[in-house]
């Protein structure tokens, strides 16, 4: 685990507490918003897995002790004035108490966009895919292909991941562009099941290829 402030420095509030924003260390997005204070934030560094204070209850809150929703600590980083953490994990299981993925999967609050789409737009469905695999793995509906594949584990995913691949190839040497679209989609798909698994984000491998350029 790996820390990135002086923790001497921490401003915590009139109530000994400060706001603490946990993130998918592999998929990036925000799971939930909780509250350390000294005690819990100790805790934390001490066993590498989340501990919060819950102003409802008033009492130290380890996360997933009894859920075994457990979340395994990356790193931890306070914001520029340090009176704010960010946290990111590897969940074990959904991090909110209704069992969705993130606390914070309800509908979006419309906010006007633009019509006009940045070259990097092209390519947001892969973020929007790792993120859909990791509510996957997280809550596991029953029914669905991703958590059927997250359950029989690695050996399966490998399997489809070759398997896929075969498939790339067989279109490629048919020269058949429309079967060759579908077969390469699939690959990707199985490839992003397969980093998540492996708790490797798509953004490692991106870097890679920018440092490869």
């Amino acid at each position: 685990m790996t820390t990135e402030w002086n923790w001497e420095q921490l401003k915590f509030d009139e109530n000994g507490l400060i706001p603490a924003i946990v993130q998918d260390a592999v998929s990036k997005t925000v799971l939930t918003l909780a509250y350390m204070n000294r005690e819990s934030l100790q805790k934390s560094l001490e066993t590498k897995e989340t501990w919060f204070w819950s102003r409802s209850r008033q009492e130290l809150w380890h996360k997933g002790a009894t859920s075994g929703n457990t979340q395994r600590i990356v790193s931890m980083k306070a914001d520029c004035d340090g009176d704010a953490l960010v946290v990111q994990v590897v969940p074990n299981g959904p991090a909110c108490h209704t069992g969705a993925y993130s606390c914070f999967a309800g509908e979006m609050l419309p906010v006007e966009e633009s019509t006009e789409k940045s070259g990097s737009d092209r390519y947001a469905i892969l973020g929007e895919l790792e993120q859909l695999i990791a509510e996957r793995e997280a809550e596991r509906p029953e029914g669905s292909y991703t958590t059927y594949l997250f359950e029989k584990g690695v050996d399966k995913i490998l399997k489809k991941v070759g398997e896929e691949a075969a498939e790339v190839i067989i279109a490629a040497k048919n020269r058949d562009p429309q079967e060759l679209r579908y077969e390469a989609s699939d690959l990707i798909f199985h490839l992003l099941v397969l980093l998540r698994e492996q708790k490797l984000p798509l953004e490692e491998v991106l870097s890679e290829l920018e440092r490869r350029r």
